[in-house]
């Protein structure tokens, strides 16, 4: 009998010590995830302030509606792959689709440092680049899938925020990272007999690169599959492997489709803002506050950073606010807040920007076609500090010669309001998008919400780029302000069909 217990309790210690194995590997493959989702967002952010001065320099017949392709090109890329890894991962191990998109990844980035190579069609090479670059983070909802399966109701939540919160963490160390390396400057070094300079553009490219190969290594050396329940016990899937299983049991009832497409619209619309204002950043404080090249890079990268900062310390309230007040209040929180910040970023006043020199030197005609009260002050090329390159609002633009000049005050404002209201709704909709979807395989429909955002951000910069270039910015952010109203009357309309899976069947039971 004695020995009987002894055994007893030698299996017992055997379970206890293999569940706690169990949780350790889930939690330390649940961080392979985090650190993915924050080198793709270095990956994104290290190059986005100073693509426009790039494309300038290898390209100088491209535009500000080209840099809109450019900038959407990534989120095409990610469009497109983002439902194929999905698909991918309900069906095979998820570290296969992961170190896939990832060796696209490294590619990409490489081909984008070259990009200034070729004697011809450079552009066109940097938007290839930038589509492959976006190809390979199609992996976000293989990212976001596995969190979502790996971890219970409970701690879903939670999850998410800290997934948020290392996203917030690669968009402030990737505009850290282009502010320090554009000290290199634009000519930088030469690197090999091929022609490849090392240089405030190239760099940061190639060490998102490196960065790409460390996350190879982590995805195939340490994450383990992990699928839980509700409640956080394993279950038996497709893709996961171990000798520890239990049979996973088909959820009773459907996920909501109307809940699932509000979500889908609603994160259409937070991408698209967010898709909008990191695109038109640099060229409007070009055109406003009349910063060269290398200054726009270095400022609008510290401004990014302090948006990651903010965007960090949001995520850490909103998973107390969140417990207390659940997740929908907080992500219609978070929209009204973008709205305020669209809302100043309105132009007003009677200060118009300064004009470029060489426009008004070229130009006879400049202040004869409009009747508003326009004092041109021209800014010759090189001044303030021997900056080289054109400062100004270019008369391309006929909108610079009647529109108000959006101050500094304004612009800084806008950023901290529209940096907390995005990171807000940025987590509340991973997050109760997840819950919808309940116990189901999530891999197609991460894929779905992801493309749903690529599509964002591939409509996003070619809208601004297009409005702000013709129209100016107060027709662009007129319509960004329409645009989030229509969010928050959406949200508000299906305010009670957005509930967890296991809510929404209980009601259904109940009744």
């Amino acid at each position: 009998s004695c020995l009987s217990s002894h055994g007893k309790d030698d299996f017992l210690l055997r379970q206890a010590i293999k569940f706690s194995e169990s949780v350790d590997s889930r939690w330390r493959s649940i961080r392979i995830m985090y650190f993915t989702m924050f080198l793709s967002s270095v990956g994104f952010t290290i190059v986005i302030t100073s693509i426009w001065p790039y494309l300038q320099k290898i390209d100088r017949g491209a535009d500000a509606s080209f840099l809109g392709w450019v900038v959407a090109a990534y989120s095409l890329g990610q469009m497109v792959a983002s439902p194929l890894f999905g698909l991918w991962s309900n069906h095979r191990p998820r570290r296969e689709p992961l170190a896939c998109s990832l060796l696209i990844n490294v590619g990409a980035n490489v081909y984008y440092a070259l990009v200034a190579l070729p004697l011809a069609g450079n552009r066109y090479h940097m938007l290839a680049a930038r589509a492959l670059v976006g190809f390979g983070a199609g992996n976000v909802a293989v990212v976001r899938s596995y969190v979502a399966g790996a971890t219970s109701l409970k701690e879903r939540t939670n999850a998410m925020a800290n997934m948020s919160a290392c996203q917030a963490l690669g968009f402030i160390l990737g505009p850290a990272l282009q502010a320090a390396l554009s000290f290199i400057g634009e000519t930088g070094v030469a690197v090999g007999g091929g022609g490849l300079r090392l240089n405030m553009y190239t760099s940061p490219a190639l060490l998102a690169a490196l960065l790409g190969v460390l996350n190879i290594l982590l995805v195939m050396l340490v994450l383990r599959e992990h699928f839980v329940d509700d409640e956080g016990r394993h279950l038996c899937a497709i893709n996961y492997e171990s000798e520890d299983q239990v049979e996973l049991q088909e959820a009773e009832g459907d996920i909501d489709p109307i809940a699932v497409l509000t979500s889908n619209l609603l994160f259409f619309v937070i991408m698209f803002i967010f898709a909008v204002f990191e695109t038109i950043a640099t060229p409007l404080s070009m055109d406003m506050f009349a910063w060269a090249r290398t200054e726009a890079v270095l400022y609008n990268g510290i401004i990014l950073c302090a948006i990651g900062f903010e965007s960090i310390a949001v995520f850490l309230v909103v998973k107390v606010v969140a417990q207390r007040v659940g997740d929908r209040p907080v992500l219609l929180g978070g929209l009204s807040i973008i709205f305020c910040g669209f809302f100043v970023l309105l132009p007003w006043g009677d200060q118009y920007p300064l004009l470029q020199w060489e426009d008004i030197k070229n130009n006879s005609v400049v202040n004869q076609t409009f009747s508003s009260p326009l004092s041109i002050t021209p800014i010759a090329p090189g001044a303030s500090n021997g900056t080289v390159g054109p400062r100004g609002c270019p008369l391309a633009q006929s909108w610079c010669q009647y529109t108000p000049s959006i101050h500094l005050g304004q612009f800084v404002s806008a950023d901290v309001l529209i940096g907390a209201g995005y990171a807000a709704c940025n987590v509340m909709s991973y997050t109760l998008y997840s819950k919808i979807l309940g116990p189901k395989p999530q891999g197609v429909y991460m894929g779905w919400l992801t493309a749903s955002g690529s599509g964002a951000r591939t409509l996003g910069p070619v809208f601004v780029s297009n409005v702000y270039t013709r129209l100016g910015p107060r027709w662009a952010f007129s319509v960004m302000c329409g645009l989030v109203a229509a969010g928050v009357a959406l949200l508000a309309a299906l305010y009670r069909r957005l509930v967890p899976f296991s809510v929404r069947h209980r009601r259904a039971r109940d009744t």
